[in-house]
């Protein structure tokens, strides 16, 4: 059985958006596009190195999807992050894409919650989800995620598309891991907490 986890670099203010180049997302006027550039480091490369070898598979909304098949199939499989990709299995929640070129990429059948939980179901491992932030509402929304790993980095943007935009009900988490990075990441493991019952109202 895999667990869903949502991976996602933020900021300390909840901003994922655009954090790979400046035109990765323009969306609502966003003009940060690349803040997570200057806080790489060994640490953050290891968890990365860590968090591949146990995912299986992966689950991206559209966009997401779109933004990275423009990018790491052209590059070389020597490079662990393009090798691992490429040679993943990539599911992709949509209703408007059938043509996807990014080997090993598979459209996701059916209605969202149905769909995951078979995939959930098929073997062991991870099943990752990265970006697709309006995926990750709907997944949440459904109970769908078992966890979060968010690299959150030291800084304030003001504006831009956040991680958590509203829920229905409390949802509480627990601390797994945390491990900060020498640039002031700091990398953060929650487990989902199923037991509603032990919420803090």
């Amino acid at each position: 059985m895999r667990r869903l986890v949502v991976i996602e670099f933020i900021t300390l203010d909840g901003v994922m958006q655009g954090l790979g180049s400046p035109d990765e997302d323009r969306d609502g006027g966003f003009e940060h596009g690349g803040w997570a550039g200057p806080y790489g480091d060994g640490v953050l490369a290891d968890a990365a190195a860590e968090g591949m070898a146990g995912t299986t598979a992966y689950l991206f909304g559209r966009r997401t999807y779109d933004s990275m098949a423009a990018f790491w199939p052209h590059l070389p499989d020597t490079n662990a992050m393009a090798g691992h990709l490429n040679a993943t299995p990539k599911y992709v929640a949509t209703r408007t894409r059938t043509d996807l070129t990014w080997r090993n990429s598979h459209v996701l059948d059916g209605d969202l919650p149905s769909a995951v939980a078979d995939l959930l179901s098929q073997g062991s491992g991870t099943l990752a989800v990265m970006g697709s932030g309006v995926l990750v509402q709907d997944l949440a929304a459904h109970g769908l995620v078992d966890g979060y790993r968010l690299f959150l980095h030291p800084l304030l943007l003001g504006t831009g598309k956040r991680l958590f935009r509203g829920a229905d009900r409390p949802q509480r988490l627990q601390l797994a891991s945390s491990t900060p990075t020498t640039t002031g990441v700091l990398l953060l493991d929650y487990s989902v907490v199923r037991d509603d019952a032990a919420l803090i109202r």
